[in-house]
């Protein structure tokens, strides 16, 4: 799921020259334009050495819960052929609990005409109680750089289709309910419509831009609003479909070396330490001050700028200590997530 760490090029003397801003990125082509054809004859191995060979479900599922999935199934894929694709809908067996779950976007009167019982038996009502429906939309072929909406943190963000790029933070939510994605303010002006980096999608409306050479604040953030946003981020490689989800929001601790960040051209990557949450970064766009600064790790790189920088508890979740603005490929800054709750009196958006 995770992406390699690449190794670091150049000295800490060569990479303070080379300190910019990680917004502004152009594409680079493969020089043949094509893969690697580089390697060996494929090697058939015995499916008997697989490493998840040994892989067995936690919990059983009983009979009657095996029955009623086949019937959910079967009853879900005739209402599409006759309804059309309107709704989303997943449904499985989860192997950690043997109990049916359904996830689905579907209204509520619907679900319940699908998932009813396909038996009068202790067994079957018994499946039925037991069955978990949860809400989400289900989509095809979508990532990283492609997203869709509810849009996710780290994910790719572009003016117009094939320029520069910046990455999506993460997801706030003002006093009135609001939600708006964060992001780096040397990225776009105000009043910029914000394209996923594909360019496929709208993603946003950029309000509350906050820069030295703009507004005189020594900060570097704004708001992209308008549209659907959602309290997860991406994890994995800068094409991924993965996620993780935001748990909470605070300061960052000096000292502590496992934060995270995750952007469009980078990916996801761990490994960080914060080497202090009161630096001062002065780039072309002006000095911003306070800020986190990292090293450690691979660091972020040109159109990594926005990403979320977090940290992930034992069960995955996600959180939210800033995000990137600048770096230098061995040192990176982040403007840190209690300013920009300070700045727009926002909140955090869980996931």
């Amino acid at each position: 799921m995770y992406v390699r760490k690449r190794a670091l090029a150049g000295t800490v003397a060569a990479a303070a020259v080379a300190l910019t801003m990680l917004g502004a990125s152009a594409a680079h082509a493969a020089p043949d334009g094509g893969k690697a054809t580089t390697g060996s004859a494929v090697t058939r191995l015995d499916d008997r050495l697989a490493p998840d060979r040994t892989g067995r479900a936690t919990v059983a599922a009983s009979v009657a819960a095996s029955a009623m999935l086949e019937t959910i199934q079967r009853r879900i894929a005739d209402y599409v052929a006759t309804h059309g694709t309107k709704y989303t809908f997943g449904s499985y067996l989860d192997a950690t609990t043997g109990k049916i779950v359904v996830d689905t976007d579907a209204p509520a009167d619907l679900v319940a005409a699908l998932i009813k019982p396909a038996g009068t038996s202790a067994a079957h009502l018994r499946a039925a109680s037991e069955l978990q429906v949860s809400r989400s939309t289900i989509s095809d072929f979508w990532h990283r750089r492609d997203d869709i909406q509810p849009y996710w943190g780290g994910g790719g963000i572009t003016q117009t289709a094939g320029a520069a790029w910046c990455s999506a933070g993460y997801a706030v939510r003002n006093g009135a309910g609001t939600r708006f994605s964060v992001t780096a303010g040397h990225c776009f002006a105000n009043g910029i419509n914000v394209l996923t980096e594909s360019g496929a999608n709208a993603y946003g409306v950029v309000s509350n831009r906050r820069l030295p050479t703009v507004s005189g604040h020594a900060q570097d953030m704004e708001l992209v609003g308008g549209r659907s946003y959602s309290g997860r981020i991406f994890t994995g490689g800068v094409t991924s479909t993965s996620s993780a989800p935001v748990v909470a929001a605070g300061t960052a601790y000096v000292g502590f070396s496992d934060y995270c960040h995750s952007g469009r051209t980078t990916g996801e990557h761990c490994g960080h330490t914060a080497t202090s949450i009161t630096g001062q970064v002065c780039t072309s766009t002006g000095c911003k001050s306070p800020v986190i600064v990292f090293n450690g790790g691979t660091q972020p790189a040109g159109g990594d700028s926005g990403s979320p920088f977090y940290v992930k508890d034992t069960s995955g979740g996600a959180w939210i200590r800033g995000n990137v603005i600048a770096g230098n490929g061995v040192t990176s800054y982040a403007e840190r997530y209690i300013d920009v709750a300070a700045a727009y009196g926002v909140s955090i958006v869980t996931g």
